[in-house]
């Protein structure tokens, strides 16, 4: 299938992101959200993300217009319904997905893929509540999404190989890198990551280093680019927690089992950046630890 009208649920984070990468690689996109301020910042936070790209000339000014000029925005989820191509990319809930999909599927034009940007949850289990489970896939994209080079392709065992080949080819045309995924919980990236991220709160937890001292270690101990309590913050802690939960719940193991001091920071509602406060303080000028 040639895919060429894209339609994002959600203009948050992920949202925008795969909005802004979509149009810029030149497909027609059109953004939904249950927010009418959530979808003007998206476009807002787009504009000024080109603005960057043409200042560092990383695109002409004239790419950036035509990027800008793809997309569109409706605060009704059914105008999505004809497009060639639907990404869910709303909050980790299943249940908020089920409803967003039940309500699209009795307009949803027969040719439609309908894919989730979920980061964990059954694929499998997702297409079974729709009417066309071999044209539905997991299509997971990473945050920053117009930085980060990879998108996880994960078949539902339902999901047939033209659906699995059309997402191939739009991957590529993103200028990306696509890999397979089985569809078991957290599929490939955060199967292992979201483990390495719980096991340095745990470190927290248990008083063997300091927030500081955690991040210092694995930025300049194992070169990560990001110490793990500082990615968990820019991930969002409550994300952070629902991907463990599915590990823990869809896997029976305890070594998956999510730190409780995840589970109070969420708690407090202290989810990283995106609240100002997690792991570090980010109301000043810089970023303090807050344990």
């Amino acid at each position: 299938m040639d895919i060429k009208t894209v339609g994002v649920v959600g203009a948050g984070q992920m949202g925008n992101g795969i909005a802004h990468v979509f149009a810029l690689a030149g497909f027609d996109v059109t953004m939904t959200d249950i927010s009418p301020e959530a979808l003007t910042a998206s476009v807002d936070k787009i504009a000024a993300n080109l603005d960057r790209q043409v200042t560092r000339e990383k695109m002409t000014q004239a790419e950036r217009d035509a990027a800008m000029s793809r997309i569109t925005t409706t605060g009704t989820l059914t105008d999505l319904a004809k497009l060639d191509l639907v990404i869910e990319a709303a909050t980790e809930k299943e249940a908020v997905k089920h409803a967003i999909f039940a309500e699209l599927l009795p307009h949803l034009g027969e040719q439609t893929i309908l894919t989730s940007n979920t980061s964990s949850i059954s694929i499998t289990r997702l297409a079974s509540q729709t009417d066309r489970p071999e044209r539905f896939m997991g299509f997971h994209f990473m945050n920053p999404v117009p930085v980060m080079q990879l998108v996880e392709l994960i078949r539902g065992i339902a999901t047939d190989n033209a659906t699995y080949r059309s997402l191939e080819a739009v991957v590529e045309k993103l200028g990306k890198t696509s890999a397979s995924a089985e569809d078991f919980p957290a599929f490939i990236v955060n199967r292992i990551l979201m483990p390495m991220i719980n096991e340095a709160i745990y470190t927290l937890y248990e008083g063997v280093g300091s927030v500081q001292s955690i991040d210092t270690s694995l930025k300049l101990g194992a070169n990560h680019p990001m110490g793990p309590l500082e990615l968990a913050d820019f991930i969002g802690l409550d994300t952070c927690l629902a991907i463990m939960n599915v590990l823990h719940d869809g896997l029976a193991d305890t070594k998956y089992r999510p730190c409780p001091l995840l589970t109070k920071y969420v708690e407090a509602g202290w989810l990283g950046r995106k609240t100002d406060r997690g792991f570090y303080d980010y109301r000043g000028e810089t970023p303090v630890p807050t344990r």
